[in-house]
């Protein structure tokens, strides 16, 4: 993932997995208050900026992260979303990626044209328990999208996704634990357990980030974030060679 798009900065914690949201940790730290949404003065319109040869400052064929700093279905951000998409249909020649927590406002959030989905966007939703993807893959599984991924995090215990990967809806899995202070704990067993299911329905699987207390075999260790990233792909790897 090469870029991060954030039209709009600030969230409102919405559900458990929000609890020690990384975005309310690390604003704190600045003195800022996360909870307050802004619009971006510098970024905004990020994806249409050119370089002084007249070049797109994003080269074509790059991902973009979207709105990884706030919620792209947030209410507060209504106003602005319209111009996001034009952006976004604008630069077909990149791809986006939208995670949210806010799938139920979905269907009221697409511009008009978006048909089946536009075929440069992926929609991402997270579950970091069984009773959040009870409530959202339902609805997940019903919209209108080219692509579907849906992410496990921060998991707070193992979340059985099989009903949801059976459909052949979701085009992969990722999982990651939570980060910063008073992280909890991201048990290994639930990681493996998620890369079994995912195995059993052919659903492309990623762990891409321990978390900052990862317990495995009994041990729980302390990582420093800078190497959550580093010890998941490790995790991962041992996953496909014994599994």
């Amino acid at each position: 993932m090469n870029n991060f798009w954030s039209p709009w900065h600030g969230c409102h914690k919405c559900s458990p997995g929000c609890l020690n949201c990384y975005v309310y940790y690390l604003d704190s730290k600045r003195n800022k208050d996360a909870s307050i949404i802004t619009k971006s003065k510098t970024n905004f319109n990020l994806p249409l900026k050119k370089d002084r040869h007249g070049n797109y400052k994003i080269p074509g064929g790059t991902e973009v992260a979207t709105c990884f700093t706030s919620d792209f279905f947030l209410k507060e951000a209504d106003a602005w979303r319209k111009d996001c998409w034009e952006m976004i249909k604008i630069r077909s020649d990149l791809h986006f990626l939208i995670c949210t927590k806010r799938i139920d406002r979905f269907n009221t959030c697409i511009p008009e044209g978006w048909n089946e989905g536009y075929p440069n966007v992926t929609i991402a939703v997270t579950c970091e328990n069984q009773a959040m993807a009870d409530y959202r893959l339902p609805i997940f599984l019903n919209i209108k999208a080219a692509h579907k991924l849906v992410f496990v995090g921060p998991i707070l215990e193992y979340v059985d996704l099989k009903p949801y990967l059976k459909t052949g809806k979701i085009e992969g899995v990722s999982v990651s634990g939570e980060s910063y202070d008073n992280a909890r704990i991201c048990d290994f067993n639930w990681v493996k357990q998620i890369y079994k299911d995912t195995l059993k329905y052919h659903v492309p699987f990623n762990f891409h980030q321990t978390g900052s207390n990862f317990l495995m075999n009994g041990k729980i260790y302390k990582i420093s974030h800078n190497e959550e990233y580093d010890q998941a792909k490790k995790g991962e790897e041992y996953l496909r060679k014994t599994l």
